[in-house]
């Protein structure tokens, strides 16, 4: 089974992408998703409450804006609390990738270029947006403000960086129909580059 990366900076509309990939019949997995659930466990639970305090959790669910204040500001713990989540999410994803008859699956993450993740992937995808219509995205979906935002921009890659590595590129800038368009265009060539 082919593993395609999809990733995209906050905002980029990797979601959408991932959904509209779906509607052509690929079955997806969304790793942020699948992390938020494994934090809920609680062998993973209590190594977060080691590192970050009882506070990580409100009535037994994720305490994110707590979560999130504290990791975004220092990166050493942000490194601490990936390297408890990540390993969690990869057995979860193989689990999950045993299960799949899709003709390819997409294995959507934020930090697939970050992490190293991407390296077992066929082929990777990167969803890119402009700056500014990341922010009002954003947000628009989170209620938040754009300090908030662009701090966590700062803790992703930048899109030149990911560029580098990313086999296809959607630019995510217009109406949905052309991004549908797009994405039909790269699922079309995956099929035939799996099928060769």
């Amino acid at each position: 089974m082919k593993v395609i990366g999809l990733t995209g900076g906050i905002g980029s509309g990797k979601t959408t992408v991932a959904q509209m990939f779906q509607d052509l019949g690929i079955s997806v997995y969304i790793a942020d998703d699948e992390a938020k659930k494994l934090m809920l466990t609680p062998e993973v639970q209590k190594s977060i409450i080691e590192l970050l305090g009882n506070e990580a959790y409100q009535n037994n669910q994720l305490n994110r804006a707590f979560i999130a204040s504290k990791v975004y500001k220092d990166k050493n713990l942000l490194d601490k609390l990936n390297k408890i989540v990540h390993p969690e999410v990869g057995k979860h994803f193989k689990n999950w990738l045993m299960c799949q008859k899709s003709a390819y699956v997409i294995k959507e993450a934020a930090i697939l270029f970050e992490n190293g993740s991407y390296k077992n992937c066929f082929k990777t995808i990167l969803v890119m947006a402009d700056k500014n219509k990341r922010i009002s995205r954003v947000i628009k979906r989170d209620q938040t403000n754009s300090d908030k935002i662009l701090s966590i921009m700062e803790n992703q890659w930048a899109d030149e960086k990911k560029m580098k590595l990313a086999d296809f590129i959607i630019e995510n800038n217009a109406d949905l129909d052309s991004l549908k368009t797009k994405v039909y265009a790269v699922h079309k060539e995956l099929i035939q580059q799996i099928s060769n």
